[in-house]
C-alpha cells in the first residue's frame, strides 16, 4: 500500500514508466531479479584497525558486498573494508572463504576484495544495468547482510536519482574518509528501501536483477552510489590496484545568486604550486569552459558530475581551459597531473608509541611545509616513549631528523627505529628534531620496549596456612561466647599444617601459646597476624580452640606465608597485547589447581588489541598455547615469541574461566605493520 501512494504522488509525465514497473512489480518478478543476484551476495567479516591515542586499536565489524566477477572479484564500500586487517567472506550458502583487499578508494567509498580459496574456482556473479536509466518512482530491491546477519532483501521506490549532502545533513562538515570529500564526486541514487548498519557495500538491484548502485549510507532514507560510478572505480582498481583520476587544483562552487553571470563555475580556490596554478587561474575566476566543453554549475547538485569530468582528463597533456576575469574572458592551458593522494597511510611505531602518516602534497599545503619531507605524528599513546619524552611529541608535530639522521617519510624512520634498537633489551635514548607549527624543536625519546619490572621478593614471614575473619561482640553473643575475642576459622588451606593439625571451618580461635587474642571487630585481623608473624618459620604454637562448647589446644607448625600477588612474575605481549601473571597460591585454591598444574592468569588485555579483538578477557587462565602447556609466565614468554618468529597461520590458546574452559583459535595475518592480526573463534 505504501508503494502505491507514492506512485500516485509521482508527476502524470512518469505514469507509464511506473506503472508498468509495478505490473513488473509482482512477487514473481521479484523473486526472479533476487535470484540472479543472491549467489552473488556475500556477508564480509571485517577485522579493522583504527588508529588512535598512540595505537593501532583493532576492531570487528560486519558489511556486504557483491560478486561481480567469476573469478572472485567483489565490490564493497571503502568504509567497510578500506582499513581491514583481515577478511572472511560469507556466501549465500554459508560458506566461509577468506579474501584479500584488492584496492580502495576512499573519495567513491568502494572497495574491491578477492576471494582466496583453496582452490581456484568459478563464481557466481552479478551483473550491472545502467543506473543512468533510473527514474523517480522506479521499483529497486536492497540486498545485503543488516546487522551482521543472514542476507536479506528490502523492497522500495527511487525518490531522488541526484541526492547530495546538502547542509542540514553535513552537520557542519562534509563527508569525508580519508580526507577525500566523497560528496565532491558522488550523487547519491535515493531510496526507501529499508536499509541498516551492516548492509553498507550491498547491491541496489532492480527488477531485472541488474546492480544498479551500491547501498552506503542512511538517513531515513537509502543512498546508494550510482552503479555505473561503481562499475567505473571497480574496473579501474581491478586493472591498477587503485583509481587514478586526473587533478588540477582547483576548487569549484555554484555562481553566486548575487552574481551576474548566468553560466560557468566559481573558482573559490586555487591551490600553491597545482596545475592550475601554474596555468594562471585565480580565485574570482568564473570557469565557462574546459577543453572545449561547456561548464555551467548554477546549483550544487551539478558539481558532481563537474568533478567526475575533472578526473576523466588526459593526465600530463595540455587542454584550454576558458575563464572570464574582470569581464574579460581569457583561455589557459593546464596540463592535468594524476590526483594526489589526500592522506596516506597510518602506521604505528610500538617502540615510539605513536601513529604516523607520511605527508602528502596537500597536507604540506594546508599545514603551510616547504616540502613533503618529514614525518607526520597523528596521535601519541600517553605513558610511552614518546609521551613521556620532555617535552612530549603531540598530534600534529613533523619529526625531521632522529639521532642525527634526517627522516623524509615513515620508511625512513622505521629504518633508524631498528637500527637504534636492534639487540637491545632496553630503550635506547635518541636525540629527535621536529616542527611544532612554525617551532622547530628538540628531545630526547627513549626508543623501545621497556621490560616489566619484575617484584622483589619479599622477606617470607610465618603463617596459619588459614583464612578467618573476626569475632565482633554480636557474633560471640550469638554463638553463646559471650565476651569471647579471637577469630573465627573461615577457610584451611588443603594440605596445609593448620589441616593436618585438625583445624576446622568455624573454630575460634582465641589464645595463642596461652595469650589472648585482642580482636573483637572487623578490620583488626591484622593484630592476628602480626602475633602470628613473631614466630619464625617451621616452629610450632599452641592455639586455644572453641569449637561449639568444646575447649581444645591445637600445636600447629607455622608455614611460610604464600607469595601475594604483587610478588608474581609478569609478562607483557606487544604482540597480541596483553599482561599474565603466574598463578598465587590463592589462584590455584580457587581455580583447584595443584602445584606444578600449568596456567598463567590474564591480569589486563587492551582494548582494541589483537587479543581482545580474539576474544582473550582479564581473568582468564592461559593453560597452553599452540599446542604447548603453558607451566608459567616464562613458559608463556618463549612460546609466544616462538609464535612472532615462525608466524603460523592459526594459533590456539586453551583457555580456562572459572569452571568454564575454551578455545581461541586466532588466525593471524602476520605483517611487518603489526605483529600479529587475529580473528576470534570462541
Amino acid at each position: 500500500m505504501r508503494n502505491q501512494l507514492a506512485i500516485l504522488l509521482v508527476s502524470s509525465a512518469l505514469t507509464a514508466t511506473v506503472s508498468a514497473d509495478w505490473v513488473g512489480g509482482t512477487a514473481a518478478t521479484v523473486e526472479r531479479a533476487v535470484a540472479r543476484v543472491k549467489p552473488a551476495l556475500v556477508r564480509i567479516e571485517v577485522v579493522s584497525t583504527r588508529f588512535q591515542s598512540g595505537r593501532a586499536l583493532k576492531q570487528e565489524a560486519g558489511g556486504s558486498g557483491v560478486i561481480v566477477r567469476k573469478d572472485g572479484y567483489i565490490l564493497s564500500n571503502h568504509h567497510v573494508a578500506g582499513h581491514a586487517t583481515r577478511l572472511v567472506c560469507i556466501l549465500s550458502d554459508n560458506e566461509e572463504i577468506e579474501a584479500e583487499l584488492v584496492g580502495t578508494d576512499p573519495l567513491s567509498d568502494l572497495a574491491v576484495l578477492r576471494l582466496k580459496p583453496e582452490k581456484p574456482r568459478v563464481f557466481p556473479a552479478a551483473t550491472f544495468g545502467d543506473s543512468d536509466k533510473l527514474k523517480v518512482g522506479d521499483t529497486v530491491l536492497a540486498m545485503g547482510s543488516p546487522l551482521a546477519l543472514a542476507q536479506s532483501v528490502t523492497r522500495g521506490i527511487v525518490s531522488n536519482t541526484k541526492l547530495i549532502m546538502s547542509r542540514p545533513l553535513e552537520s557542519g562538515g562534509r563527508f569525508t574518509l580519508d580526507g577525500e570529500d566523497v560528496g565532491g564526486l558522488v550523487r547519491w541514487i535515493a531510496h526507501d528501501a529499508a536499509i541498516f548498519p551492516g548492509n553498507s557495500g550491498g547491491p541496489l538491484v532492480n527488477l531485472r536483477g541488474e546492480i544498479v548502485g551500491i547501498n552506503e549510507i542512511s538517513f531515513g532514507l537509502g543512498g546508494a552510489i550510482p552503479g555505473n560510478l561503481a562499475q567505473r572505480v571497480c574496473e579501474e582498481i581491478i586493472q591498477h590496484g587503485r583509481v587514478r583520476r586526473a587533478w588540477i587544483g582547483i576548487v569549484l562552487q555554484p555562481l553566486l545568486k548575487s552574481g551576474a553571470e548566468s553560466n560557468g563555475a566559481l573558482v573559490s580556490g586555487v591551490i600553491a604550486d597545482s596545475p592550475a596554478a601554474r596555468a594562471g587561474f585565480q580565485v574570482g575566476d568564473l570557469l565557462l569552459a574546459l577543453s572545449g566543453q561547456a561548464v555551467n554549475v548554477r546549483h550544487a547538485e551539478e558539481i558532481p558530475p563537474l568533478t567526475q569530468r575533472i578526473a576523466s582528463l588526459p593526465i600530463g597533456r595540455e587542454i584550454p581551459a576558458m575563464v572570464r576575469r574582470d569581464g574579460q574572458t581569457k583561455t589557459l592551458r593546464v596540463a592535468a597531473t594524476e590526483r594526489p593522494v589526500m592522506e596516506p597511510k597510518t602506521h604505528e611505531l610500538k617502540p615510539w608509541g605513536v601513529t604516523v602518516r607520511d605527508i602528502s602534497f596537500i597536507v604540506a599545503k594546508e599545514m603551510r611545509l616547504t616540502n613533503t619531507n618529514g614525518v607526520l605524528v597523528t596521535s601519541v599513546r600517553s605513558g610511552g616513549p614518546s609521551g613521556e619524552a620532555k617535552p612530549p611529541l603531540q598530534a600534529g608535530d613533523v619529526l625531521r631528523a632522529v639521532a642525527g639522521q634526517p627522516v623524509r617519510n615513515v620508511a625512513e624512520l622505521s629504518a633508524v627505529t631498528g637500527r637504534l634498537t636492534a639487540g637491545k633489551n632496553a630503550p635506547a635514548p635518541a636525540l629527535v628534531a621536529f616542527d611544532r607549527q612554525r617551532d622547530n624543536a628538540l628531545t630526547v625519546v627513549n626508543i623501545g620496549f621497556k621490560e616489566l619490572e619484575q617484584p622483589g621478593v619479599e622477606a617470607r614471614k610465618a603463617s596459619l596456612t588459614a583464612s578467618f575473619q573476626a569475632i565482633s561482640r554480636e557474633v560471640a553473643q550469638q554463638l553463646g561466647h559471650k565476651g569471647v575475642t579471637g577469630v573465627r576459622v573461615t577457610q584451611v588451606y588443603p594440605d596445609s599444617a593448620a589441616a593436618k593439625a585438625g583445624l576446622r571451618v568455624g573454630d575460634l580461635i582465641v589464645s595463642l601459646d596461652g595469650e589472648k587474642i585482642p580482636v573483637s571487630q572487623p578490620g583488626d585481623e591484622e593484630i592476628f597476624v602480626q602475633m602470628i608473624r613473631q614466630y619464625r618459620i617451621g616452629t610450632k604454637a599452641a592455639f586455644g580452640i572453641l569449637r561449639g562448647k568444646q575447649k581444645l589446644s591445637l600445636d600447629i607448625e607455622l608455614m611460610a606465608a604464600p607469595k601475594p600477588e604483587r610478588e608474581m612474575r609478569r609478562y607483557y605481549d606487544p604482540n597480541f597485547e596483553f599482561t599474565a601473571r603466574d598463578l598465587t597460591y590463592h589462584d590455584r585454591l580457587s581455580l583447584r589447581k595443584t602445584e606444578g598444574q600449568p596456567g598463567v592468569v590474564v591480569t589486563e588485555v587492551a582494548s582494541g588489541g589483537w587479543a581482545a579483538v580474539g576474544g582473550l578477557r582479564g581473568g582468564d587462565v592461559i593453560v597452553a598455547v599452540g599446542g604447548e602447556s603453558v607451566a608459567d609466565v616464562s613458559a608463556l614468554e618463549q612460546a609466544l615469541k616462538r609464535l612472532a618468529h615462525d608466524r603460523p597461520k592459526q594459533v590456539v590458546f586453551r583457555i580456562q574461566h572459572g569452571i568454564h574452559s575454551r578455545f581461541l583459535e586466532l588466525e593471524p595475518a602476520w605483517n611487518q605493520n603489526d605483529s600479529a592480526a587475529v580473528k576470534g573463534k570462541p
